[in-house]
């Protein structure tokens, strides 16, 4: 079937994302993804915001494979087979639609897990299953925005024809390594003289040009050691023997601006090196008739106090002899009039695989004062006050982010790459390949080999500069180079940590040559090959199946960020790939980003970004099929407020410019894909990462509804949507964006909602009313609670734990038929000198038996089970939910009532509690396990508008 979205009505079949998910699982392996490094895709090059690989894997799987209600039809058919009928066969096909979803589920448990990605036999069954559901001819998938390419590689490891496109030639690049170089070689033996002697048997995957990229890397840095060595001297210990520098810790100076002073003032942002107990360092200045000395200290009792650690904070700096106040915008004056120096603090060495801190040496000092070499970057750093702060300090050019030792070492290196694609080209004729075509002409021979070799160790090169600049800081608490590019931003940094680049430690070039060909030995590398293409999604084909993460509106100016990459790349594989990096710099004036300093402001920026995202969705419209529905994934974190209401912009800007541009919405799922160490954490109750959406062509003879019907139709059909979620253990910080969902499928199935003056209901109001009715459906929830419940629900909403007075709390418990003796009886409450308390679950004792319990209440078996599960874990847990279940409590309304719990914990602003009822139903289905019961899983059902 191959219709298209003409107008007319379809019937299609329901995929598996639009009706139910083993949200769970998938959420947490895409949490654990980020912990993973060795041989993980991402750390092929630097992209900001990638999606998991998990995630993608997921939703590429479900957007594709039919869920099983589909074949309701077969299955009573089926029933009738088998002689049954009227309600009998309706259960036997019902029963059959969740056993074979479960199947779904339990495949994609496993597909999800990291440690899978190479498991042929698990894909090749879920490779099968998309063959069956698309009737053996899949669709090839799209995503016009690749950037770090999470996306189209996994639909090449799902074995479906992948196309990346992105505007940035960086992105290009990296997903060209990912899915276009690899198939193109894969098993093929390495070509170095030797290498493939190595092993015995054939070389699988790309395995072969990851042997030939250590190898030929190999190379470049014994030629490196060979022309560059003697500028990083080993340093003397204080036993007199020599050891290998790990690091030399820099500060910036600028002149004391007092005319009695004038030293050269160290600006330090703190003075400690190691804060690991035992091996305390930090570093002691000392003046001496005006000149700046450093040593080194360990005695912890002597270490600077928190007010005396550093000479440099927001507002500027103290000079350490003077004691005068030194203004920012005088360090900025003489950072931009080229007066702005630096000072060696200290030097990290390997003793013995042992970090030792040394005074600066006069040995270290004279061997990083060199001179800048020529053709280094010149051109000029991109303009974003916001991420982009160097310039502020005289830092114009990209050059400028580097000490002049570093920028020597990078030129190096860029120039060896050159020198190496020659080499593995000779190497690669010797073997017996044919010269051919250069690889960016689609050759394949010994030509298009070396380029290929040569892009990874030109990508190599690139992944170094972000150890090797003066970004880069010292990470106290592990003793380690911390990289440049922790946030999304091209910062002012004060001390900085200067790599040694031809040692094998983490800031090193073999660390980076090891980690990219630990990438290129795990990737599948098998047909189909993916097409990769520098376009404007505005402007390219989009008749595909489409599957993308965009841009985040104004989070991130990937463009500006990536020049960072771009200005080296271009001189190291310039002539590898003359047409791609032909341009002095990254692409910008089309860059689908509400960059305000690129379009006159914040609203010049808006419009660009509405009108670039509807031209983008309109033209996607046009060519979509009916068969399948599309996935966007969708971050946020700006928001605005009008009114006392909170809106994120990037988010109402999408959703706005996808309906309008005739799409309805089937589904939308909350990824979270963060760890619980991110800097924004739970405590803050923020969504962990994105939303992935799935949208189906909306038929252009869609009815309109007034405003009145779209509220009676929230209300009607989102309490039953609602419970599917929390049936699901959606994350209650995760509910209302959960909730956006099925009540934006009920705006968005309508060509227009008007207001009463006839004005069309804007997304943002939609918004709002949909969270309203979400709010009315959570405190109608209260009355399915028997009375005791009920008072404890109303009592935490005014008084939380805190004490109360007795008076309120009794005329409180005679509304609901209960008194307060009955609550203290029952354990819920304490009493005494004319106040109540509701005992909160960190106060409550151990050892409760639900099935002993003579005054039972799912407020009291929810606080168990959270404490429980904070002071305990999940065995006391589980055993609290088993016996709960023999009790017959109804646990659906426990876990409702931990929904409602956190809503409330949320409003009070109590932290605490509301992470303690968010874990709670986060961890519900292992508690459910770990007590031998069967958890229900994740569903949304409805979504459908035929």
């Amino acid at each position: 079937m191959d219709s298209r979205a003409t107008g007319e009505t379809a019937q299609v079949r329901r995929k598996l994302i639009e009706v139910s998910l083993p949200l769970e699982a998938i959420n947490v392996e895409a949490a654990r993804e980020k912990s993973i490094r060795h041989g993980h895709p991402s750390t092929l090059h630097l992209w900001w915001a990638r999606r998991p690989l998990a995630a993608a894997r997921a939703v590429l799987f479900a957007q594709l494979v039919d869920d099983p209600s589909s074949y309701e039809d077969r299955y009573r058919n089926e029933a009738s087979s088998r002689g049954l009928a009227g309600e009998e066969a309706e259960e036997w096909a019902s029963r059959a639609v969740v056993t074979e979803r479960e199947r779904l589920h339990a495949m994609l448990r496993e597909l999800v897990k990291w440690e899978n990605t190479t498991n042929e036999r698990l894909l090749d069954d879920a490779r099968a299953e998309i063959m069956r559901s698309t009737d053996g001819s899949p669709p090839a998938i799209l995503d016009p925005f690749a950037g770090g390419g999470t996306i189209p590689l996994e639909a090449q490891r799902l074995g479906l024809e992948a196309h990346a496109s992105d505007l940035n030639p960086v992105a290009v690049l990296i997903n060209k390594a990912l899915i276009e170089i690899p198939p193109t070689f894969a098993g093929r033996p390495p070509v170095f003289p030797g290498a493939a002697d190595a092993r015995m048997g054939e070389w699988p995957r790309a395995t072969g040009m990851a042997e030939d990229v250590r190898r030929y890397g190999a190379w470049m840095r014994d030629r490196a050691q060979e022309r560059i060595g003697h500028l990083y001297p080993s340093a003397t210990l204080p036993d007199g023997t020599e050891a290998t520098v790990i690091a030399w810790i820099w500060a910036r100076t600028v002149t004391c601006p007092n005319p009695a002073c004038g030293i050269s003032l160290p600006l330090v942002r703190s003075w400690w090196l190691g804060k690991k107990k035992g091996k305390e360092s930090y570093v002691v200045p000392i003046v001496v008739d005006g000149q700046v000395r450093f040593s080194i200290g360990h005695d912890p009792h002597k270490a600077p106090a928190p007010d005396k650690d550093g000479t440099v904070a927001r507002t500027g700096a103290t000079c350490i002899s003077c004691q005068a106040a030194v203004d920012l915008a005088y360090i900025r004056v003489e950072g931009r009039r080229g007066r702005m120096g630096h000072d060696l603090l200290a030097t990290v060495a390997d003793a013995q695989r042992r970090r030792v801190y040394l005074p600066p040496q006069a040995v270290q000092r004279d061997a990083a004062e060199v001179v800048r070499p020529s053709r280094v970057p010149s051109e000029p750093l991109g303009h974003d006050p916001r991420a982009i702060t160097a310039p502020n300090y005289g830092m114009d050019e990209f050059a400028d982010l580097f000490t002049n030792r570093q920028l020597i070492a990078l030129t190096t290196f860029s120039d060896l790459v050159g020198e190496v694609r020659e080499l593995v080209r000779k190497h690669a004729v010797d073997s017996g390949l044919d010269d051919g075509d250069p690889l960016e002409s689609g050759g394949s021979g010994a030509f298009g080999y070396a380029d290929a070799v040569t892009t990874y160790l030109g990508m190599t090169v690139s992944k170094l500069l972000a150890r090797c600049n003066t970004m880069c800081t010292w990470e106290t608490g592990m003793d380690r180079l911390r990289g440049s590019f922790q946030r999304q931003a091209i910062p002012m940094t004060w001390d900085f940590a200067e790599a040694h680049p031809l040692q094998a430690t983490g800031g090193g070039f073999e660390a980076v040559l090891a980690s990219e060909a630990e990438v290129l030995d795990a990737l599948t590398a098998r047909p189909p090959i993916g097409i990769v293409d520098q376009a404007s999604a505005a402007q390219r084909s989009l008749a595909f199946v489409i599957a993308t993460d965009p841009p985040y509106y104004d989070n991130i100016g990937y463009a500006d960020l990536s020049d960072f990459f771009y200005v080296w790349l271009r001189r190291s594989l310039g002539e590898v790939y003359p047409k791609l990096l032909s341009t002095l710099l990254v692409p910008k004036i089309e860059e689908l980003v509400a960059n305000p300093y690129r379009h006159e402001g914040k609203i010049g920026a808006r419009e660009f970004f509405e009108n670039g995202f509807a031209e983008v969705f309109s033209t996607a419209r046009a060519t979509a099929s009916l068969d399948f529905p599309i996935s966007v994934f969708y971050a946020f974190k700006q928001a605005e407020t009008q009114g006392g209401d909170s809106a994120s912009t990037g988010w109402e800007t999408l959703l706005d410019g996808m309906i309008r541009s005739g799409w309805t919405i089937t589904a939308t799922w909350p990824m979270r894909s963060e760890m619980a160490s991110r800097t924004r954490s739970i405590d803050s109750n923020a969504l962990a990462s994105s939303i992935v959406l799935a949208l189906r062509p909306r038929p252009n003879d869609a009815p309109i509804i007034d405003r009145r019907g779209f509220v009676a139709m929230l209300k009607t059909e989102l309490p039953d949507r609602l419970r599917d979620l929390q049936q699901g253990n959606i994350a209650p910080v995760d509910l209302p964006q959960a909730a956006i969902g099925p009540g934006m499928a009920v705006y968005s199935r309508y060509s227009r909602v008007v207001e009463p003056d006839g004005l069309p209901l804007s997304v943002r109001e939609a918004l709002r009313l949909i969270n309203s009715v979400l709010a009315e459906v959570l405190s109608e929830q209260e009355g399915d609670f028997e009375p005791a419940t009920r008072w404890c629900v109303k009592w935490f909403e005014t008084q939380g734990f805190a004490p109360g007075d007795y008076g309120v709390a009794e005329v409180l418990a005679s509304a609901y038929a209960v008194s307060v003796r009955g609550l203290e009886t029952s354990g819920l409450v304490t009493s005494g000198g004319g106040v109540v308390q509701l005992l909160a679950p960190e106060s409550l004792p151990a050892g409760y038996d639900p099935r002993s319990d003579d005054r039972i209440s799912s407020w009291e078996v929810m606080a168990h089970l959270g404490r429980a599960l904070r002071t305990t874990g999940l065995d006391e847990a589980a055993r609290i939910y088993g016996g709960a279940v023999e009790r017959g409590v109804d646990l659906d309304a426990v876990r409702a009532l931990a929904y409602l719990g956190f809503g409330l914990a949320e409003k009070r602003k109590d932290s605490g509690s509301a992470q303690l009822f968010n874990d709670l139903v986060t961890s519900w289905t292992d508690i459910a396990l770990a007590s031998g019961r069967t958890p229900v899983e994740p569903l949304q059902l409805g979504f459908d508008t035929d």
